[in-house]
């Protein structure tokens, strides 16, 4: 213990770090914790041999106590994380005069801090006035920010960890660069680096796509050659304002001149990218086909001021391991300019995406969320990245088969969503579901695997394909279900009258004279009867049986649930009431009047009976034929448990 005592006070000594002034770097970790374990006091404490001092703070005033009486020489002590949820009920703690005194300590939880030797030199700990249980997650965003304590504390060994920060260096360019190139070319719209005399620097398959030149043949361009003479003079002037920081970047409206002659509608953003110096270096160019829908504004939205933060941050912390690692700092100084140029291009791209676009690693945490996916979901950046995707925006009965696919990936390398677009539920803030399609892209990287997916809300597309099949299955006259309604609904209603034991009736329904109206009146009078028949027949069933028009003058009633002797659910007493309703004169306009009548088949479906809905239909449209032969205005029942017995030799009987 004396030996690990001596070996921590000399690493401490030779790191600078007792009674130095504090450092952004710490205490923006203690902030940090105090906020996200919501207590009043974090602390980054160091253990000397004699006291611990606290190199960052928050919500303490003193900055050192005597080492008998520490918390967190116990967990350093015992290398390990120590969780109290009541000090007071702690024979180690109870009559410490932290907790019987200020601040007051109830709960405590400290994980140590570790040198690059694996010496254990102080704790990162969260200090509670209330007792509490620490949640497995807060343990882990605990153990997650002592890690970045630690991590600040190996750049103070510098001479001893030169090669590792390189080789870190390297690997964080390498992601950027690969992440850049994935989003570059899957992107949904055209991107394109421009020289600042016009030719194209690097082009994306979409750009290529919107304007028909191959890459090759857009490479021997320049912008100009393909802008619209009549859009050109504004699009130079709105680079030149550009040019002189006028403006940081600009959107408009234009025309490119497709490979075909063609204009081709375009929204384009442009920002600049400068070099070290201030000069013009590229410009980033965004291309979003709008033809065909012109006078809808796709506006592009940024990325929050966090984004922006963080990619200043990594540049920073880039910045200050290079001023460290003096023996490699020209290697250094050119991993931090190539990691910030990539950065700044994925910042532009990322900024100005319509999609919604989403990381995450391979244990299924968030680690990005843009604002598409703010705005789309209802989620901020900061509350979603570090959280499971699945338990945020997959919908509960997908949940099993994402964790299943997910490990099967990592285990086998095989997926059926990976580098495909396709078609999924996602689950919004407020608990409801909206169709999105998605396209995720794997990328290994130094921890595994990182995943990028681009998602896009189809909600209009699928209200557009339900409009459309109910329009498909609606008659346009009568707004009644059609044929093909009641041919998809009949087998359903057989198989729930075989399961439910509840027979099933069948109606059949030809209109009697309805042709003489049509032919001495005209299609508009016979339209006027077919509509007001069919509201007439409404009022005689249930709101859960169903009424469809057949064809021309036919109709067929589905009359469900039949378990009882229910007038109601009669077959014959319905069949009774549609024959009167047809009796009675209908409107046609202008004091006319005209009058039909109705003959009726009806077929009844039991369970024991042929499984067989085409066979139930042709019965009734036989018994239909059947009325009509006995002098119409009848309805025919085929025999059945629930109809009347037939007569001898009879296949039906006469109902009316």
């Amino acid at each position: 213990m004396e030996s690990d005592a001596a070996a921590r006070a000399a690493l401490l000594a030779s790191l600078d770090l007792l009674d130095s002034p504090a450092e952004e770097e710490f205490d923006r970790i203690t902030r940090l914790l105090a906020r996200v374990l919501d207590v009043p006091i974090a602390l980054v404490s160091l253990i000397d041999t004699h006291r611990q001092w606290f190199k960052s703070r928050v919500g303490l005033d003193i900055s050192e106590t005597p080492l008998a009486v520490s918390f967190c020489a116990h967990a350093v002590a015992a290398d390990a994380p120590l969780i109290i949820n009541d000090a007071r009920q702690d024979d180690r703690f109870a009559d410490s005069p932290l907790v019987l005194g200020a601040p007051f300590i109830r709960f405590y939880a400290g994980v140590p801090i570790h040198a690059g030797n694996g010496t254990a030199l102080g704790t990162l700990c969260a200090i509670g006035r209330q007792p509490r249980e620490l949640q497995p997650d807060e343990l882990q965003v605990l153990h997650d920010l002592a890690h970045i304590v630690e991590r600040e504390l190996s750049y103070r060994e510098s001479s001893r960890t030169a090669r590792q920060v390189i080789h870190h260096s390297d690997e964080l360019v390498r992601e950027s660069q690969s992440r850049l190139k994935i989003t570059f070319e899957q992107a949904a719209v055209g991107i394109a680096l421009v020289e600042p005399d016009g030719r194209w620097q690097r082009v994306n398959a979409r750009l290529c796509s919107i304007i028909g030149y191959s890459e090759s043949e857009l490479m021997r361009l320049t912008f100009q050659d393909i802008t619209h003479p009549a859009d050109l003079q504004t699009d130079l002037h709105l680079i030149e304002r550009l040019i002189q920081h006028e403006i940081p970047h600009y959107s408009l409206e234009k025309r490119y001149i497709h490979k075909d002659g063609h204009p081709v509608w375009i929204n384009l953003t442009v920002a600049l990218i400068r070099k070290a110096n201030g000069e013009p270096h590229y410009f980033i160019a965004i291309i979003e086909d709008i033809q065909g829908r012109k006078d809808t504004e796709e506006a592009l939205s940024a990325l929050r001021h966090q984004l922006e933060m963080r990619v200043l941050e990594r540049t920073r912390e880039l910045s200050q391991a290079n001023d460290r690692l003096a023996v490699a700092l020209h290697q250094g100084q050119l991993a931090s300019r190539t990691l910030a140029t990539r950065e700044a291009e994925l910042m532009a791209i990322l900024r100005n995406a319509p999609d919604a676009y989403i990381s995450m690693d391979d244990s299924g945490r968030i680690t990005e969320w843009n604002r598409q996916a703010e705005v789309m979901l209802g989620w901020d950046r900061g509350e979603a990245v570090g959280q499971h995707l699945d338990r945020l925006i997959v919908p509960e009965a997908l949940r099993e088969a994402h964790r299943h696919g997910l490990q099967r990936y990592l285990r086998t390398g095989v997926a059926k969503v990976i580098n495909q677009r396709v078609e999924l539920s996602a689950l919004r803030r407020d608990g409801t579901e909206l169709p999105v399609e998605i396209r995720i892209t794997a990328l290994p990287n130094e921890n595994g695997q990182l995943f990028c997916a681009f998602i896009t809300d189809i909600t209009e597309r699928k209200r557009l394909q339900s409009f459309l099949l109910a329009q498909a299955l609606r008659d346009p006259l009568t707004g009644l279900p059609n044929r093909r309604a009641l041919l998809d609904r009949l087998p359903e209603a057989v198989a729930r009258a075989k399961r439910s034991g509840q027979a099933l009736a069948v109606l059949f329904i030809d209109l009697d004279g309805f042709k003489a109206i049509n032919d001495r009146l005209g299609h508009q009078s016979g339209d006027a009867v077919l509509q007001q028949f069919a509201q007439r027949v409404s009022t005689c069933i249930r709101r859960s049986d169903t009424l469809a028009r057949l064809a021309g003058d036919e109709f067929v009633v589905l009359l469900e649930g039949m378990a009882n002797p229910d007038p109601d659910q009669d077959p014959a007493q319905v069949a009774r009431k549609i024959l009167a309703e047809a009796a009675e004169p209908f409107e046609l306009g202008e004091g006319v009047q005209g009058r039909i009548g109705a003959s009726i088949g009806i077929a009844v479906y039991r369970r024991g009976d042929p499984e067989d809905s085409a066979l139930l239909l042709k019965a009734a449209d036989e018994r239909m034929y059947r009325a009509k032969a006995e002098g119409k205005g009848q309805a025919w029942m085929v025999a059945s448990g629930l109809a009347p017995a037939p007569q001898e030799g009879e296949e039906g009987a006469n109902i009316t």
